[in-house]
């Protein structure tokens, strides 16, 4: 019963604030994670009372499989802005600029935080400036893709993000994984080639082909359906196998191999909108029946922001100072690399900033890095302070950025729009298939009228 209880107290708490936001123009997910802080343990989890709200750290990490199975379905909606006929126009594009903006990011918070560390050694280690660097590469897809739904937003800026917040994730992981090598050679004076070079690839290439193995056997599958409600419950079935799989690890000799459930499901969600000729529509019911659990998964998330930090000066010092520098090079990072592959105007100026908001990707290099001998503690705290900082910000500046950019229309001028569909790729579906705009009760089967033309 408590838990049942802590979950929809959660989740009326978020769709509460969120009215609220909407009055305010603030994107619905910075009122999710708000609504996690108040219910959280540093709020009304101090009254101690189970089931009302969360009470402690441990009474949120309970619910950690709600946020494992939300990202699974994050990263399988990113996976459907990687279409062929898209990347055709932006896949050069976004991959340069997913690459270069982040190494900008990763070598500019380096250089900020080495410095740094002349300054106040004892407060911040050569190696934990160094891990920061690449856990400030990392991004937050989820948030990006929340008010890209919410709002709507549609055009060459929303695009090019899309796949550059997914790649950004896979590039990222690589950086940290070579930086947490070279610090824990710093710390230990043992340098590791095994986990310096070949554990980080070891885990995209596998990841990525874990989800390519699962996207052909869910298409498959997926043709012995034919009603829209068996191949909705067949999808999320897929994407739950699919997080599973992902967190398995275990040891080749002395190789670590280890999956990334973000870019398995990724690759899924790709293959699946590629090869499947009915995915368009299926995507649209998926993102609807997704709508709570990705709530939840903001709520638990702002649940678990450690508000702690602000007590310590030399965390709230460190941290200001890696907001500012990854702010810096993830503007620099984009506004070079789109510059240098001619994108339009608006995706140089505004692309830099829909980057900022960071959360789940660089909360797992964090608690990775509490391992390292030498200043683990203090990558986790600043890395903390900083998604607070992100979190409630990001949002509202990437709603700015798209709006700016014409993507977004103002608040009461999207009444001609069908406000019923969560992300563009429903509109695509509208236009290809009758069946979009049909009643959900309607016996047709998904893809039926193709065979009518």
């Amino acid at each position: 019963m408590q838990t049942l209880l802590a979950l929809s107290i959660a989740l009326f708490a978020g769709l509460m604030l969120s009215r609220l936001a909407k009055k305010l123009q603030l994107p619905a997910v910075t009122a999710y994670l708000i609504a996690g802080i108040l219910i959280g343990p540093y709020c009304l989890g101090l009254f101690g009372v189970p089931g009302l709200g969360f009470i402690s750290m441990a009474d949120v990490e309970h619910y950690s499989i709600i946020c494992d199975v939300a990202l699974g379905f994050i990263a399988f909606s990113i996976g459907n802005e990687f279409r062929l006929s898209e990347l055709k126009h932006i896949g050069k594009q976004a991959t340069v600029i997913g690459i270069l903006q982040a190494v900008v990011t990763t070598l500019l918070v380096d250089g900020v935080l080495i410095g740094l560390h002349f300054i106040m050694p004892d407060k911040l280690s050569l190696s934990a400036a160094i891990v920061l660097g690449s856990v400030a590469a990392a991004t937050a897809p989820a948030a990006t893709l929340m008010v890209v739904r919410q709002y709507k937003a549609k055009g060459p800026l929303t695009s090019t993000l899309l796949p550059v917040v997914a790649l950004d994730d896979a590039v990222g992981l690589v950086l940290f994984a070579i930086s947490f090598g070279i610090a824990n050679a710093f710390s230990t004076g043992a340098v590791s080639v095994l986990s310096i070079v070949l554990e980080p690839i070891l885990e995209v290439v596998l990841s990525l082909a874990l989800g390519f193995v699962m996207g052909l056997f869910f298409t498959f599958c997926e043709r012995f359906f034919h009603s829209r409600s068996k191949r909705l419950s067949m999808s999320v079935a897929f994407v739950l196998v699919t997080v599973a799989l992902s967190n398995l690890s275990f040891h080749v000799g002395p190789v670590h191999v280890a999956f990334s459930p973000l870019l398995s499901c990724m690759m899924l969600g790709t293959i699946f909108c590629n090869i499947c000729d009915f995915s368009a529509e299926l995507m649209d019911r998926l993102d609807r029946w997704t709508g709570p659990i990705f709530i939840l998964f903001f709520v638990l998330s702002g649940a678990e922001l450690e508000l702690s930090v602000f007590t310590d000066w030399a965390i709230v010092v460190i941290g200001v100072v890696y907001v500012l520098a990854r702010c810096l090079g993830k503007y620099v990072g984009a506004f070079s690399s789109a510059k240098l592959t001619k994108c339009e105007p608006n995706i140089v100026k505004y692309l830099g900033i829909t980057l900022f908001p960071q959360a789940g990707v660089a909360l797992g290099m964090a608690m990775k890095a509490q391992n390292l001998a030498d200043g683990g503690a203090i990558v986790a705290q600043i890395t903390l302070f900083a998604v607070l900082i992100y979190e409630l910000i990001g949002p509202t500046l990437t709603k700015i950025s798209l709006m700016k950019a014409g993507e977004i229309k103002p608040e009461g001028k999207t009444s001609a729009r069908k406000l019923e569909s969560p992300v563009p790729a429903a509109e695509h579906a509208a236009q290809s298939s009758p069946c979009a705009t049909e009643s959900e009760t309607q016996p047709e089967v998904i893809g039926a009228t193709s065979n009518q033309k």
